[in-house]
C-alpha cells in the first residue's frame, strides 16, 4: 500500500512539475500579448495564491488559480482533481515558489514573492511583468516616427567603378587642395561626381529636369573659387555648391526636403564608409591574383616610363623641364600629416555623394501640418491693418523721391540725403525679411473653405507683397544715395544683394498664388544660388575698387587705408590710380602676394593671376613714408 501511494504520489508530483513547467512555458509565449490583462493578474496574484494554499477536498473542483487547477489545465486532465493530485500539485507549486525565490529578487522560503504570500509565486504575473517592463524599454528605444518615415531603402552593392572614383577623389584633393583652393577644387569633385554618377546607374536612378539644373548649377558654383581671389564670395560659392548637390542627389521638392536635405550628406558619409567596407570585404574573398597582378605590373611600368622619360626630357630643355614643373603638385614630408587627411577628407565625401546616389533620405515625407484655419475676419484684420501702414510709408517715400529733400532735411535734422538715407535702409532691410515670416505664418493660418477663400487670401498677400516691393525699392535707393557720399565697401555691396534678392523672393511668392505653389520651394533654392553665383562672377572687391575709383576721378576723395583690406580681385581697377596713389592701394596686395610666395596653378585663381602680372610689369614705385602721409595704414571706421 506504501508503495502504491508512494508510485502515485511520485507521479503526481512529476506530473504537476511537468505542468508548472508548461504554465511557465505558456506564459512566457503570451505574455507580451497580455499587455494590461497581465496587470491584471498580477493584482489577483495574492488571491489566486491563498486559493491554492487551502488543501483540497477530495472530489471537489480545484480553486481557480490553485496549483491543482493549473496542474490540471496544463496536463489536460479536466477541471476536478483528484486529493493525492490536488495535494502533489499544492506541494510542487510551493517547491516552485521556495525554488524561484533567489531568482525573484533573493527571497527566501515563506517570503512574500511579487507582493504574493509568504510561499506563494504566481510565475505568470511576474513573466507578464518582465514582458512589460521589455516593452517599455523597446519604446524608448525605438526611433522617432519621422525617422522612420525618411529612412531610405536598402542601398545597392558599391560598385567598382564607385570605388575606385573615391580613391581617386581622395588623390586629388591631397595633391591638388594643400596650397590652397583655386582650379584644383574644380578638379577634384570631379571625380566624386563621377562615383555618384556609377552609384545612380546601379541604383537605377534616371536624371529629371530639375537633377540636370541642380548638377549644372554646382558645377558653375564650383568655377567662382578658380576666378575670384576674394575668400568671401568664394566661401559662399562652395557652400551653395554643397546645397545644390544635395538637392540633386536627393532629389527633393518640398520645402522640408529643400531645408534638411544637406544634413542627409552627414548620415550618407557615416552609412558609406560601411558600404564601401562592406563591398572591399565582399571583393577581397573573390580577388585573385591573376587579376590583380597584371593591372599592378602595368601601373609600375607605366610609371617607370614617366619618371625616366620626363626625367631625360627635363634636363634636356629648360621650357620643359619650367612646364613640368609647374604641372607636377610639389608634395613633400613635412606636408604628409594635411595631405593624409585631404585624402580621407575627399574620399569620404565621395563616398557620401555615392550613397545619398544610391538610397537618399526621404525628406519629402516629412510633412508639415498646417494650423487651424481662422475666420476671415480673425486672419485679414492684422494684414489689412498692417497693408495700410505700408501703404502710408510708401506714400511718403514718393513724396520723398519727387523733391521734398530739403523739407525732410529740416524736419530730421541731418545735414544730407546720404545721412537720412543711411539711417533708414537696415530698418527696411528688417521690414523686408519680417515681411516674408509674417507671409509664411498668414498662409499656415488662412482661411480654407472654398475657391472664395483662396481668392481672398491671394489678394491680400499679394497686396502686401506689392507694398514691400516699394520698400525694397526705397532700401536700395537709400544705398545708392549713400554710396555715392561715401564710398562702396562690402558691407554695402553684400546687403544690396542681400535685398535685391529678397525682392524677387517676394515676386516668386506673387507668382505662386497666380501659377500654383508647387514649384517654389525650388524656385527659392534656385533663385539664391543664382545670386551667389553672379555676386562671384561680377567680383565684389572688384566692384568696390571700381566704384572707389571712379569716385577719386570725380571728387579727388579716396580711402587708400581701406583698399589694404581688398583681395588681388581689386589689382586691375587700383592700377587705373595715378601715382603715389596707385601704389599706395596696391600695397596690401603685393605683401599679401609676396608672403604668399610662389603659388601653383591649381591653387592659383585668375585674379591673383592678373594681380601677380601687373605687379610683375609695373613694380610699386611710392615709398612707405608717402604712404603712410596719405592715410594708407591708417585705421578706418565706416560712419
Amino acid at each position: 500500500m506504501s508503495e502504491n501511494a508512494d508510485e502515485v504520489d511520485s507521479e503526481a508530483a512529476e506530473g504537476a512539475v511537468a505542468g508548472g513547467a508548461a504554465v511557465q512555458r505558456s506564459a512566457a509565449r503570451g505574455a507580451g500579448a497580455q499587455g494590461p490583462a497581465a496587470q491584471g493578474a498580477a493584482a489577483q496574484g495574492p488571491a489566486a495564491q491563498g486559493a491554492a494554499a487551502e488543501p483540497a477536498k477530495p472530489g471537489s473542483a480545484a480553486p481557480a488559480g490553485s496549483g491543482a487547477g493549473v496542474a490540471a489545465a496544463a496536463g489536460g486532465g479536466g477541471a476536478t482533481a483528484t486529493p493525492v493530485t490536488a495535494a502533489a500539485a499544492g506541494g510542487a507549486h510551493a517547491g516552485a515558489a521556495a525554488s524561484a525565490g533567489p531568482a525573484g529578487g533573493g527571497a527566501g522560503a515563506g517570503a512574500p514573492v511579487g507582493g504574493g504570500p509568504a510561499g506563494g509565486f504566481d510565475a505568470s504575473a511576474w513573466q507578464a511583468r518582465q514582458a512589460l517592463i521589455q516593452q517599455q524599454r523597446a519604446r524608448a528605444a525605438a526611433p522617432a516616427a519621422w525617422a522612420v518615415r525618411i529612412r531610405p531603402v536598402e542601398a545597392a552593392p558599391i560598385r567598382t567603378a564607385t570605388l575606385i572614383a573615391a580613391v581617386l577623389a581622395g588623390l586629388a584633393a591631397a595633391l591638388l587642395l594643400g596650397d590652397g583652393m583655386g582650379p584644383g577644387l574644380l578638379v577634384a569633385v570631379l571625380p566624386a561626381i563621377a562615383a555618384a554618377y556609377f552609384a545612380a546607374r546601379a541604383a537605377g536612378r534616371k536624371a529629371r529636369p530639375w537633377t540636370v539644373v541642380w548638377a549644372v548649377g554646382c558645377v558653375a558654383l564650383l568655377v567662382v573659387p578658380a576666378l575670384r581671389d576674394s575668400a568671401w564670395p568664394a566661401t559662399l560659392a562652395i557652400l551653395s555648391a554643397v546645397s545644390l548637390a544635395s538637392l540633386a542627389l536627393h532629389g527633393v521638392r518640398t520645402w522640408p526636403g529643400v531645408l534638411f536635405s544637406p544634413f542627409g550628406f552627414v548620415d550618407s558619409a557615416v552609412n558609406g564608409v560601411g558600404w564601401a567596407w562592406t563591398g572591399l570585404r565582399s571583393r577581397s574573398g573573390g580577388l585573385s591574383r591573376d587579376r590583380w597582378l597584371p593591372v599592378a605590373k602595368a601601373a609600375a611600368v607605366a610609371l617607370g616610363l614617366l619618371v625616366v622619360f620626363g626625367t631625360l626630357f627635363a634636363s634636356a630643355d629648360a621650357a620643359f623641364a619650367d612646364l613640368l614643373g609647374d604641372l607636377t603638385p610639389e608634395v613633400s614630408f613635412g606636408d604628409g600629416p594635411v595631405r593624409i587627411l585631404l585624402f580621407i577628407l575627399g574620399a569620404v565625401l565621395a563616398l557620401a555623394a555615392a550613397r545619398t546616389t544610391a538610397a537618399p533620405l526621404r525628406w519629402d515625407r516629412l510633412r508639415i501640418a498646417p494650423g487651424r484655419a481662422r475666420s476671415r475676419l480673425e486672419w485679414a484684420l492684422p494684414l489689412v491693418v498692417l497693408n495700410l501702414l505700408f501703404a502710408g510709408f510708401n506714400a511718403v517715400q514718393l513724396a520723398v523721391l519727387f523733391g521734398g529733400y530739403d523739407k525732410v532735411l529740416k524736419s530730421t535734422g541731418h545735414r544730407s540725403y546720404a545721412e537720412y538715407a543711411q539711417q533708414g535702409f537696415w530698418q527696411l532691410l528688417w521690414a523686408t525679411l519680417l515681411t516674408l515670416v509674417v507671409i509664411a505664418l498668414a498662409l499656415r493660418w488662412a482661411p480654407r473653405g472654398g475657391a472664395g477663400d483662396r481668392r481672398f487670401v491671394r489678394a491680400v498677400l499679394g497686396t502686401l507683397c506689392a507694398l514691400t516691393l516699394v520698400v525694397v525699392a526705397s532700401a536700395l535707393r537709400r544705398m545708392d544715395f549713400y554710396v555715392d557720399a561715401y564710398g562702396l565697401t562690402r558691407l554695402r555691396v553684400s546687403v544690396a544683394a542681400m535685398e535685391l534678392w529678397l525682392g524677387l523672393v517676394l515676386v516668386l511668392i506673387m507668382a505662386a498664388g497666380v501659377f500654383g505653389a508647387r514649384w517654389l520651394p525650388r524656385a527659392v533654392a534656385g533663385s539664391a544660388a543664382a545670386a551667389v553665383l553672379a555676386f562671384g562672377l561680377l567680383s565684389p572687391d572688384g566692384m568696390v575698387a571700381e566704384r572707389n575709383v571712379t569716385r577719386f576721378q570725380q571728387d579727388a576723395k579716396i580711402d587708400l587705408a581701406y583698399f589694404q583690406s581688398l583681395s588681388a580681385d581689386a589689382a586691375p581697377a587700383l592700377d587705373r590710380l595715378p601715382e603715389p596713389q596707385r601704389s599706395c592701394a596696391l600695397r596690401g596686395i603685393n605683401d599679401d602676394l609676396a608672403e604668399a610666395g610662389d603659388v601653383p596653378w591649381y591653387a592659383m585663381s585668375l585674379g591673383e593671376y592678373r594681380a601677380r602680372k601687373i605687379l610683375r610689369e609695373r613694380p610699386l614705385k611710392a615709398s612707405y613714408e608717402d604712404c603712410s602721409r596719405l592715410g594708407t595704414f591708417g585705421s578706418r571706421v565706416e560712419p
